[in-house]
C-alpha cells in the first residue's frame, strides 16, 4: 500500500508547497518529492496565479548527483518562476543513483520512469495528456531528462537538460569514482549502445514511429561538461529534430541553472 504525508505550505505567491513522502514498491523504501501546484487567488501580494479547472500540466523536475528533491526550490525561485503558467511541478529525490536500475543498488529508472509519474497522478491533480508532460533536470538530471524524453517519447512532449552529464560511458570512465560508477552502471563498457547511452537512443529517435519530443539543451562555456554538451548538440543538430541549443558565459553552478530554468519554462509548450 502506498502512503503519503504532505502539508501546504502558504506564502504571498499563488502557488501551492507540498513536501510528499511515500512508499516506493520499486525502491522497496519511503522516499520524498516536493510537488509545487498551481493556486487560483484573488487577495496574495506580489503575484497572480494561473489555475483552471482542468489537471494541470506537469514538469518533471531532476536533481544533479550532489544533490536531492529540496534543491531546485533552495537554490532557485522555481516557485515564484512556474506561478504565472498554471504549471504543476514534480521534484522527486534520487539519490546518487544517475538515475539508473543500478548494478549494486535501487532501481531508481524503474521508479522514475514508471512508478513517480503513477503515483504523483494519483495524489494531485496532474494531467496525463502526452502534451501537458515535460521532463527537465540539471547535470545528472540532464541526462535523466533526456533519457526519459528519448526513450518515451509517447509521454514527454519536451525534454530539457541543463549542463547535463549527457555522455554517461566517459563520465563512467572518466569521472566518477570507479567503485561508484561500478554500483550505478555496472561494467562502463557495457553502457555505449545500450538504453543508458543518449547518443545510442538519439539515433534511434530519428526513424522511430509516432511523435518525438521537444529537445532543449543548454551549457555554460566554462563548465566542466561542455564539451560533453557539444558532442551530444552535434549529434542532435544532424537528426532534423525540433532541437534547440543555447550557451552562454557560466560555469557548472546555480547562477547559471537559476537563469537557464526561467528560459526552459518559457520554451515549453503549454500553449
Amino acid at each position: 500500500m502506498f502512503r503519503s504525508s504532505f502539508s501546504c505550505i502558504k506564502g504571498p505567491i499563488s502557488m501551492a508547497l507540498m513536501e510528499c513522502h511515500f512508499f516506493s514498491e520499486a525502491l522497496g523504501m519511503s522516499t520524498s518529492m516536493n510537488v509545487i501546484l498551481p493556486q487560483q487567488t484573488r487577495s496574495q501580494i506580489g503575484m497572480a496565479g494561473k489555475s483552471g479547472a482542468d489537471k494541470h500540466p506537469v514538469l518533471f523536475l531532476l536533481h544533479g548527483l550532489s544533490d536531492d528533491h529540496t534543491i531546485w526550490l533552495r537554490r532557485t525561485s522555481i516557485e515564484r518562476y512556474a506561478s504565472s503558467l498554471g504549471l504543476a511541478v514534480v521534484m522527486p529525490n534520487a539519490n546518487r543513483s544517475f538515475y539508473q536500475d543500478m548494478a549494486h543498488g535501487l532501481a531508481y529508472w524503474t521508479f522514475i520512469s514508471e512508478e513517480l509519474p503513477e503515483l504523483a497522478r494519483s495524489f494531485f491533480p496532474l494531467a496525463a495528456e502526452r502534451e501537458k508532460t515535460f521532463v527537465a533536470g540539471l547535470s545528472m538530471g540532464g541526462y535523466g531528462a533526456m533519457r526519459l524524453g528519448l526513450t518515451y517519447p509517447e509521454r514527454f512532449s519536451a525534454a530539457a537538460s541543463l549542463s547535463g552529464a549527457l555522455d554517461a560511458a566517459r563520465l563512467a570512465r572518466e569521472w566518477l569514482n570507479p567503485a561508484e560508477a561500478a554500483a550505478m552502471f555496472g561494467p562502463a563498457e557495457g553502457i555505449e549502445g545500450s538504453s543508458r547511452d543518449l547518443f545510442h537512443l538519439l539515433g534511434g529517435l530519428e526513424s522511430a514511429a509516432g511523435p518525438k519530443p521537444k529537445l532543449y539543451q543548454c551549457c555554460g562555456t566554462e563548465d566542466f561538461l561542455y564539451a560533453d554538451n557539444q558532442r551530444f548538440k552535434e549529434a542532435a543538430q544532424k537528426l532534423g529534430l525540433d532541437y534547440r541549443y543555447e550557451e552562454s558565459q557560466g560555469d557548472h553552478n546555480w547562477a547559471y541553472w537559476d537563469a537557464a530554468i526561467q528560459r526552459v519554462l518559457s520554451w515549453l509548450p503549454l500553449g
